[in-house]
């Protein structure tokens, strides 16, 4: 298996001054994931919503679930965050969310809709504070996957103080009061964005939510289906500003 490092895709954000220095990466070796479950660890004892423990990692059966997408944020070539994406249909339902939730969400399943089900955010508070634009970097991936797989919805489990960045940047709704998940100590609220309805308005306001299909086949690609397209650093996409146009 390849290294991450050989299939990332570059950000352009001039306004930032991160122009060229950003790459976006799909993790799948062990060594790759390992570097992840540390990178939560750290984050979410600084953030006192994980307890300590011997082993210093953060991970779930979720992470190996054959719909997960675990993705990261690296600047200038070191790792700066993490979110995990896993890609729920009727037919393949393994989701931390639809398990938590899933008196609301598998009726909705069961009528045909796809979510995507963005988990584990975690970014390391040093790269947080020295870049503040990582935040919507990492959840720019969870759109990309929104768009690349034809999801109806986008979901996102949020602790009561983030839900007004899901509200602002995605127009995001709460459909669920907030409830306990595990290895995790705040409770959560569902929230979720009916990404048809919202794509051009999100788009518009946030034009670094935009991206280009070889951008995001790059990105979601796995290992064993990179033969068809070629390995590499892709094209900047159009429409880099983070801040809202109004």
């Amino acid at each position: 298996m390849k290294s991450g490092a050989e299939r990332r895709t570059t950000l352009f954000v001039p306004e930032s001054g991160l122009s060229g220095r950003v790459d976006f990466r799909l993790m799948e070796t062990p060594e790759e994931k390992d570097s992840i479950y540390l990178l939560r660890y750290k984050a979410y004892l600084h953030g006192g919503v994980t307890a300590p423990c011997e082993t210093e990692r953060v991970c779930d059966h979720y992470d190996d679930a054959p719909n997960a997408y675990i993705t990261a944020v690296y600047v200038d070539g070191e790792l700066c965050s993490s979110i995990r994406l896993n890609v729920v249909t009727p037919d393949c339902r393994i989701s931390g969310s639809a398990d938590l939730f899933g008196d609301i969400l598998h009726p909705r399943l069961d009528r045909g809709e796809v979510f995507i089900d963005p988990l584990r955010f975690a970014a390391l508070p040093e790269k947080a504070r020295q870049f503040p634009e990582l935040a919507y970097l990492t959840v720019r991936l969870g759109y990309m996957a929104c768009e690349h797989f034809n999801a109806d919805t986008g979901l996102a489990l949020v602790r009561a103080e983030h839900q007004a960045f899901y509200r602002r940047v995605f127009l995001s709704e709460v459909i669920a009061e907030p409830r306990s998940f595990p290895g995790f100590l705040p409770k959560v609220a569902l929230t979720a964005s009916d990404y048809r309805a919202v794509r051009e308005k999100v788009m518009t306001r946030f034009p670094i939510m935009r991206s280009t299909a070889f951008e995001r086949q790059m990105l979601f690609q796995r290992a064993d289906e990179r033969d068809v397209l070629p390995r590499g650093v892709v094209t900047p996409f159009e429409h880099p500003s983070i801040v809202p146009n109004s």
